[in-house]
C-alpha cells in the first residue's frame, strides 16, 4: 500500500487511525465481559507510543482478559463444541449469544518439552474433546496416534451405519468363495484380491496359510458348507467361530 500525504506527520496520523481501530475492536469485545478470546489469526496493531507492545495484547491485559492467537480452524472449531460457543468472522457482527460460557476453568500448562498448553476444562456439556497422548519419541506417538484413530472409527462407524460382521477375515473369505463359485461359468480372478487379507492374518499370527485357507475355501471346506461364520483366529492362528468368539467388526 501507497500513502501519499502532504504533510510531514501523514505516516504518524495514519498509524493513529490504525490504532483507534484496533481500540474501537478491542473495546467492542471487552463489551460481551469475556474471560477468554481465542482468534485464529493474529493479536497485532502496535503502539504509536511503544512499537514493541502489540496494542490488542495490551488492551485485553489491562482488562484482565486472556488471549490465545493463531489456533488452527479444526482446534477453534472443537474448543467451540466443547465451550458452546459460536465463531464470528467480524467483530462487528459478535452477540451476547455467541459467547460461549459453557466452559469452568481455563488453565495454561508448561509440559516436560517446555511447550505450553492450554487446558479448557470442568465443561457442562461438551460436544468435543481432546487426547493428550505422551510417549518417548515421535515415532511410537504417531503409531499410537494411527491405532486410537482406528480404535476410534469402529464405534463411530457403528453410530452411522449400525450393522456389524464378523471378523477375522470372515467377509473377505465368503466373498472370496462366492466368486469362486460364480468363476466357473465365468473368465477372470476377481476373488484372488479377497483371499490377501486373510492370508496376511494367518502369516501375522505365525500360522500355515495355506493349510487355514484350504480349510475355509476348498470343497467341502467350512465356508462352502454354509460355516460363513468361521474365521481367522489371531492367538492360534486356527479357524474358529467367530459368533462364539465375540468377535466383530463394522459393516461399513
Amino acid at each position: 500500500m501507497r500513502l501519499l500525504g502532504t504533510k510531514a506527520d501523514a505516516w504518524a496520523r495514519a498509524q493513529e487511525i490504525d490504532e483507534e481501530q484496533v481500540k474501537a475492536q478491542c473495546y467492542k469485545l471487552l463489551e460481551l465481559k469475556p474471560d477468554l478470546i481465542i482468534t485464529e489469526k493474529g493479536v497485532s496493531g502496535a503502539s504509536v507510543v511503544d512499537r514493541s507492545q502489540d496494542l490488542a495484547q495490551h488492551v485485553f491485559e489491562r482488562a484482565n482478559v486472556s488471549c490465545i492467537r493463531r489456533l488452527r480452524k479444526t482446534d477453534n472449531n472443537r474448543v467451540a463444541l466443547a465451550v458452546g460457543a459460536t465463531i464470528v468472522n467480524r467483530v462487528e457482527d459478535i452477540r451476547e449469544a455467541d459467547v460461549g460460557t459453557e466452559c469452568g476453568l481455563s488453565k495454561l500448562r508448561k509440559s516436560e518439552t517446555s511447550a505450553y498448553f492450554t487446558f479448557l476444562v470442568e465443561c457442562t456439556s461438551p460436544k468435543a474433546c481432546t487426547v493428550l497422548l505422551r510417549g518417548p519419541s515421535k515415532v511410537i506417538l504417531n503409531e499410537i496416534d494411527c491405532n486410537l484413530a482406528a480404535a476410534m472409527s469402529v464405534p463411530r462407524n457403528v453410530v452411522f451405519h449400525p450393522r456389524l460382521a464378523p471378523g477375522g477375515g470372515v467377509t473377505e473369505m465368503a466373498i472370496s468363495v462366492g466368486l469362486q463359485a460364480k468363476a466357473k461359468s465365468i473368465m477372470g480372478v476377481e476373488n484372488a484380491p479377497f483371499r490377501v487379507i486373510p492370508r496376511t492374518l494367518v502369516q501375522n499370527c505365525g500360522g500355515n496359510a495355506m493349510r487355514v485357507l484350504t480349510e475355509l475355501r476348498a470343497s467341502g471346506g467350512l465356508h462352502v458348507a454354509g460355516e460363513t461364520t468361521w474365521g481367522l483366529d489371531g492367538n492360534s492362528g486356527k479357524n474358529i467361530d467367530m459368533k462364539e468368539y465375540g468377535l466383530w467388526e463394522s459393516a461399513s
